[in-house]
């Protein structure tokens, strides 16, 4: 064995037909949906047991290269990216659900499983996995907890942190661990768990999951309401908030909806023309419910801070309003966007985003911005579209000198320069903006316990 080259005893731990190395692999699997870094790993390997992972782990130990999980690479801050001939461990084969519980509705998942895969099963069983986002029909649940992932429902139902009941992980050394073994309550010290939670797998790598479900929501009526200017926005969620249990609450900018008219495939939902739109969800259990909501957008109405307004009479129209907001990542993903996924407490919104807005306009007025996000928990999504005729290194040098700008306006705003994205390498060399170095130190010593060698993802969140 040892007479082999590394990749060659690689082999041996897996499947026969489990390393690849071909060119239009090692492309695929290693990126992620970030398009700044050009990927460059050395191999793809499959694992399809813990075993297998834990033997990954010792092998690239011992030979001192380094390791990247991929999962559903729909990531957004390159943490999924191989760029320095590191090997690939993607889960695609260990993507079964292991077991039920219906009694304290808990479903054990490789981390391999597709998120809308994990929906449905929920569904089908009278159940709701309620962390949801654009793409719930590719990611998977081991990314969506490397990077804590958010999306549409954090207002209501929280984080993918929430959701989490226990965890296997297997650390940097190759040991497994079983992390609060399902429990509701546990109150003995240190939760381990927690630290894996939004790691992008720089501690270790999740090897199963045990996922909390929750009652399925009952009739999902959701409104979308113009409004003359992003300061209108508040007022009506705290107008809403005080009458509903808001299950979501979404907002997009008027150049966002002109991209989605523009595929020809969504329908409008009013013909009024608004700088910014609105889109709330909730349950419309009674009568009593829906008058509400129509009472308080009457409100909004009369109050100036709603131009116009719809509210889902049906499934199918509930499916076209979400896809006025869904819709958009893809959307401008074909203009290659520079992204920028940042948060402050609700309060702070309008004021963040105007100081934003305004440093945007000032440094790259031909720029188109597109703004949307969850601002029911004070995430906003900041995009700015390539020009056609504009080169792609060229484009992101010149969006790279925004981010100091919008990050310190970040720090500023006791804000976080990543809410749902994570660190990854586009993020990593302004943690300082939203962590002390006090914090960074700590977050480095926690690494070197887990990871001694540095080889689990070694380069994201800090260098």
């Amino acid at each position: 064995m040892t007479d082999l080259m590394p990749i060659d005893e690689l082999r041996t731990l897996v499947e026969p037909g489990k390393v690849l190395t071909d060119a239009a692999s090692l492309e695929t699997y290693g990126k992620d949906w970030t398009r700044q870094y050009a990927p460059a790993p050395s191999a793809i390997v499959f694992p399809k047991t813990v075993e297998q992972v834990q033997a990954i782990v010792r092998w690239a130990n011992a030979h001192q290269i380094a390791l990247v999980p991929s999962g559903g690479r729909t990531g957004l801050s390159a943490a999924a990216v191989a760029a320095n001939g590191e090997v690939v461990v993607s889960f695609d084969y260990m993507n079964q659900i292991l077991d039920f519980d219906a009694s304290n509705r808990t479903v054990v998942c490789q981390p391999g499983v597709v998120t809308g895969v994990l929906q449905q099963f929920a569904e089908d069983k009278g159940l709701y996995y309620p962390v949801d986002f654009a793409s719930s029909g590719s990611s998977q649940i081991g990314g969506n907890i490397g990077t804590n992932a958010g999306g549409i429902k954090v207002i209501r139902y929280g984080l993918t942190r929430n959701w989490v009941a226990g965890l296997k992980v297997v650390t940097g050394t190759g040991e497994l661990l079983e992390l609060n073994k399902d429990l509701i309550k546990n109150a003995t010290g240190y939760d381990l768990r927690q630290l894996f939670i939004g790691a992008e797998g720089t501690l270790g790598f999740v090897v199963e999951a045990t996922m909390r479900l929750d009652r399925a929501p009952r009739n999902l009526t959701a409104m979308v309401l113009g409004t003359p200017d992003f300061d209108s926005i508040m007022p009506v969620l705290h107008a809403f908030q005080g009458k509903l249990d808001l299950t979501a609450f979404e907002f997009f900018s008027d150049k966002g909806l002109a991209r989605i008219m523009a595929r020809g495939d969504v329908p409008s939902p009013f013909d009024t023309r608004c700088p910014f739109y609105a889109l709330l969800e909730f349950e419309a259990s009674s009568e009593e419910v829906a008058n509400e909501a129509l009472s308080t957008f009457e409100h909004c109405i009369e109050q100036g801070w709603v131009l116009d307004g719809v509210m889902s009479q049906s499934q199918t129209q509930l499916k076209n309003l979400w896809k006025l907001r869904e819709y958009l990542s893809e959307t401008i993903s074909h203009h290659t966007p520079y992204k920028n996924d940042i948060s402050v407490t609700v309060s702070k919104v309008p004021a963040f985003l105007r100081d934003i807005d305004a440093v945007v306009a000032e440094h790259y007025p031909d720029y188109e911005v597109v703004w949307y996000g969850h601002i029911g928990d004070g995430n906003l999504h900041l995009n700015i579209l390539k020009p056609e005729h504009m080169d792609k290194d060229a484009f992101f040098a010149s969006c790279a000198r925004v981010n100091k700008w919008v990050f310190e306006i970040v720090q500023r705003y006791n804000g976080s320069i990543s809410a749902e994205h994570g660190v990854g390498l586009v993020k990593r060399d302004y943690l300082q903006y939203s962590r002390s170095p006090e914090e960074i130190a700590c977050m480095k010593a926690i690494k070197a316990v887990f990871d001694p060698n540095g080889i689990m993802n070694p380069g994201k969140i800090f260098a």
